[in-house]
Protein backbone atom coordinates (compact mmCIF):
# COMPACT_ATOMS: atom_id res chain seq x y z
CA UNK A 1 0.00 0.00 0.00
CA UNK A 2 2.83 2.39 0.83
CA UNK A 3 4.40 1.62 -2.54
CA UNK A 4 1.05 2.38 -4.24
CA UNK A 5 0.78 5.80 -2.61
CA UNK A 6 4.40 6.53 -3.38
CA UNK A 7 3.80 5.75 -7.05
CA UNK A 8 0.64 7.86 -7.09
CA UNK A 9 2.49 10.75 -5.49
CA UNK A 10 5.20 10.53 -8.14
CA UNK A 11 2.69 10.58 -10.99
CA UNK A 12 0.45 13.38 -9.69
CA UNK A 13 2.86 15.48 -7.68
CA UNK A 14 6.39 14.42 -8.41
CA UNK A 15 6.01 15.11 -12.11
CA UNK A 16 4.50 18.55 -11.59
CA UNK A 17 6.63 21.18 -13.19
CA UNK A 18 6.14 24.61 -11.65
CA UNK A 19 6.13 26.06 -15.11
CA UNK A 20 3.98 28.76 -16.61
CA UNK A 21 3.66 29.11 -20.38
CA UNK A 22 2.81 32.65 -21.51
CA UNK A 23 2.06 33.20 -25.19
CA UNK A 24 0.96 35.94 -27.56
CA UNK A 25 -0.18 35.39 -31.12
CA UNK A 26 -1.92 36.86 -34.13
CA UNK A 27 -4.10 34.87 -36.45
CA UNK A 28 -6.63 34.70 -39.23
CA UNK A 29 -10.11 33.28 -38.66
CA UNK A 30 -12.37 31.95 -41.39
CA UNK A 31 -15.84 32.34 -39.96
CA UNK A 32 -19.40 31.69 -41.02
CA UNK A 33 -22.22 33.70 -39.46
CA UNK A 34 -25.34 32.98 -41.51
CA UNK A 35 -27.60 35.54 -39.82
CA UNK A 36 -25.10 38.37 -40.33
CA UNK A 37 -24.41 37.26 -43.90
CA UNK A 38 -28.13 37.28 -44.78
CA UNK A 39 -28.64 40.65 -43.08
CA UNK A 40 -25.85 42.27 -45.11
CA UNK A 41 -26.63 40.55 -48.42
CA UNK A 42 -30.37 41.24 -48.36
CA UNK A 43 -30.23 44.84 -47.15
CA UNK A 44 -26.93 46.40 -48.17
CA UNK A 45 -24.57 44.35 -50.36
CA UNK A 46 -24.70 45.14 -54.10
CA UNK A 47 -25.67 42.21 -56.38
CA UNK A 48 -22.11 41.87 -57.68
CA UNK A 49 -20.41 41.89 -54.27
CA UNK A 50 -22.27 39.58 -51.89
CA UNK A 51 -20.77 38.45 -48.58
CA UNK A 52 -19.56 34.85 -48.92
CA UNK A 53 -20.45 31.96 -46.61
CA UNK A 54 -17.00 32.16 -44.97
CA UNK A 55 -15.31 35.49 -44.34
CA UNK A 56 -11.81 36.09 -42.99
CA UNK A 57 -11.05 38.30 -39.99
CA UNK A 58 -7.96 39.03 -37.91
CA UNK A 59 -7.69 37.92 -34.28
CA UNK A 60 -5.28 38.49 -31.40
CA UNK A 61 -4.67 36.14 -28.47
CA UNK A 62 -2.88 36.23 -25.12
CA UNK A 63 -2.76 33.06 -23.02
CA UNK A 64 -1.27 31.73 -19.79
CA UNK A 65 -1.08 27.96 -19.14
CA UNK A 66 0.01 26.20 -15.96
CA UNK A 67 1.39 22.67 -16.15
CA UNK A 68 -0.21 20.38 -13.59
CA UNK A 69 2.18 17.62 -14.68
CA UNK A 70 4.35 16.72 -17.63
CA UNK A 71 1.24 15.62 -19.51
CA UNK A 72 -1.53 18.02 -18.47
CA UNK A 73 -2.03 21.79 -18.29
CA UNK A 74 -4.82 24.25 -17.62
CA UNK A 75 -4.97 27.74 -19.00
CA UNK A 76 -6.77 31.01 -19.50
CA UNK A 77 -7.06 32.48 -22.99
CA UNK A 78 -8.15 35.95 -24.04
CA UNK A 79 -8.95 36.20 -27.74
CA UNK A 80 -10.27 39.24 -29.61
CA UNK A 81 -11.55 39.13 -33.18
CA UNK A 82 -11.96 42.31 -35.25
CA UNK A 83 -14.08 42.57 -38.38
CA UNK A 84 -15.81 45.21 -40.50
CA UNK A 85 -17.90 45.68 -43.61
CA UNK A 86 -18.69 48.78 -45.67
CA UNK A 87 -20.36 49.54 -48.99
CA UNK A 88 -21.85 52.54 -50.80
CA UNK A 89 -25.42 53.21 -49.70
CA UNK A 90 -28.03 55.60 -51.05
CA UNK A 91 -26.93 58.74 -52.86
CA UNK A 92 -23.35 59.44 -51.86
CA UNK A 93 -23.70 57.59 -48.56
CA UNK A 94 -21.78 54.70 -47.02
CA UNK A 95 -23.05 51.83 -44.94
CA UNK A 96 -20.57 50.67 -42.26
CA UNK A 97 -20.66 47.82 -39.75
CA UNK A 98 -17.75 46.93 -37.48
CA UNK A 99 -17.36 44.90 -34.33
CA UNK A 100 -14.93 43.54 -31.77
CA UNK A 101 -15.64 40.06 -30.46
CA UNK A 102 -14.10 39.22 -27.07
CA UNK A 103 -13.71 35.46 -26.51
CA UNK A 104 -12.04 34.52 -23.19
CA UNK A 105 -11.92 30.80 -22.39
CA UNK A 106 -10.85 28.39 -19.68
CA UNK A 107 -8.78 25.63 -21.31
CA UNK A 108 -7.38 22.19 -20.56
CA UNK A 109 -4.59 20.53 -22.55
CA UNK A 110 -2.92 17.18 -23.05
CA UNK A 111 0.79 17.72 -23.73
CA UNK A 112 3.25 15.85 -25.96
CA UNK A 113 6.82 17.02 -25.58
CA UNK A 114 10.38 16.19 -26.48
CA UNK A 115 13.79 17.77 -26.87
CA UNK A 116 13.18 21.29 -28.15
CA UNK A 117 9.47 21.03 -28.88
CA UNK A 118 6.05 20.85 -27.26
CA UNK A 119 2.65 19.97 -28.72
CA UNK A 120 -0.64 20.70 -26.95
CA UNK A 121 -4.10 19.39 -27.79
CA UNK A 122 -7.18 20.56 -25.88
CA UNK A 123 -10.11 22.87 -25.58
CA UNK A 124 -12.48 24.69 -23.28
CA UNK A 125 -15.30 27.19 -23.00
CA UNK A 126 -16.04 30.72 -21.87
CA UNK A 127 -18.25 33.77 -22.06
CA UNK A 128 -18.48 35.88 -25.21
CA UNK A 129 -18.95 39.63 -25.44
CA UNK A 130 -19.66 41.46 -28.69
CA UNK A 131 -19.39 45.23 -29.22
CA UNK A 132 -20.83 46.32 -32.58
CA UNK A 133 -21.35 49.67 -34.30
CA UNK A 134 -23.51 50.32 -37.36
CA UNK A 135 -23.65 53.47 -39.44
CA UNK A 136 -26.40 53.95 -41.99
CA UNK A 137 -26.92 57.69 -41.73
CA UNK A 138 -25.95 57.99 -38.08
CA UNK A 139 -23.81 55.72 -35.95
CA UNK A 140 -25.41 53.41 -33.38
CA UNK A 141 -23.65 51.13 -30.89
CA UNK A 142 -24.88 47.68 -29.88
CA UNK A 143 -23.67 44.71 -27.84
CA UNK A 144 -24.44 41.09 -27.06
CA UNK A 145 -23.31 38.49 -24.54
CA UNK A 146 -23.17 34.72 -24.95
CA UNK A 147 -21.08 31.57 -24.63
CA UNK A 148 -18.69 29.62 -26.80
CA UNK A 149 -16.45 26.57 -27.05
CA UNK A 150 -12.91 26.31 -28.38
CA UNK A 151 -10.79 23.38 -29.62
CA UNK A 152 -7.08 23.94 -30.17
CA UNK A 153 -3.98 22.18 -31.50
CA UNK A 154 -0.74 24.02 -30.86
CA UNK A 155 2.96 23.42 -31.45
CA UNK A 156 5.98 25.13 -29.92
CA UNK A 157 9.53 24.94 -31.28
CA UNK A 158 12.44 26.16 -29.19
CA UNK A 159 14.43 29.26 -30.18
CA UNK A 160 16.37 29.41 -26.92
CA UNK A 161 16.17 27.91 -23.45
CA UNK A 162 12.79 29.45 -22.57
CA UNK A 163 11.72 31.17 -25.80
CA UNK A 164 9.62 29.23 -28.31
CA UNK A 165 8.00 29.88 -31.69
CA UNK A 166 4.28 29.12 -31.73
CA UNK A 167 2.01 27.84 -34.49
CA UNK A 168 -1.53 26.62 -33.97
CA UNK A 169 -5.00 26.00 -35.31
CA UNK A 170 -8.39 26.26 -33.64
CA UNK A 171 -12.07 25.59 -34.08
CA UNK A 172 -14.67 27.79 -32.37
CA UNK A 173 -18.42 27.69 -32.00
CA UNK A 174 -19.83 30.90 -30.53
CA UNK A 175 -23.36 31.95 -29.58
CA UNK A 176 -23.86 35.67 -29.03
CA UNK A 177 -27.61 36.01 -28.72
CA UNK A 178 -29.41 38.98 -30.28
CA UNK A 179 -27.47 42.19 -30.85
CA UNK A 180 -29.24 45.05 -29.10
CA UNK A 181 -28.93 48.54 -27.69
CA UNK A 182 -30.92 48.39 -24.48
CA UNK A 183 -34.37 47.29 -25.63
CA UNK A 184 -33.67 48.01 -29.31
CA UNK A 185 -32.49 45.15 -31.51
CA UNK A 186 -31.19 45.18 -35.08
CA UNK A 187 -33.84 43.55 -37.27
CA UNK A 188 -33.59 42.24 -40.80
CA UNK A 189 -36.66 44.00 -42.22
CA UNK A 190 -36.91 41.56 -45.12
CA UNK A 191 -37.23 38.51 -42.87
CA UNK A 192 -38.25 39.93 -39.49
CA UNK A 193 -35.28 38.11 -37.91
CA UNK A 194 -33.23 39.74 -35.17
CA UNK A 195 -29.52 40.02 -35.86
CA UNK A 196 -27.09 37.77 -33.99
CA UNK A 197 -23.50 36.83 -34.68
CA UNK A 198 -23.72 33.14 -33.82
CA UNK A 199 -20.84 31.63 -35.75
CA UNK A 200 -18.54 28.72 -36.47
CA UNK A 201 -14.93 29.47 -37.31
CA UNK A 202 -11.60 27.88 -38.13
CA UNK A 203 -8.42 29.77 -37.34
CA UNK A 204 -4.66 29.59 -37.80
CA UNK A 205 -2.23 31.67 -35.78
CA UNK A 206 1.46 32.42 -35.22
CA UNK A 207 3.19 33.81 -32.16
CA UNK A 208 5.73 33.30 -29.40
CA UNK A 209 5.71 31.45 -26.08
CA UNK A 210 7.80 32.11 -22.97
CA UNK A 211 8.37 29.23 -20.51
CA UNK A 212 8.75 30.50 -16.95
Amino acid sequence: MKNYFAALYFVLIGTVSAQLDISASMGLDFKSSSTLRDYLNINFAPPTDKVSSFKSAVSFTAEADYKLSQLFAVGLEYNMLLDSYNTPFGIGGIYELSYSFHRPSLLAYYIFHGEGYQFKLGGGFGIRYLSLSERIFTKENYNATGMGITLKAEGNTMFSHNFYALIGANFRYDITGDVSNGSTAIINRATGEKLNLNSVSFGIYLGVTFFL
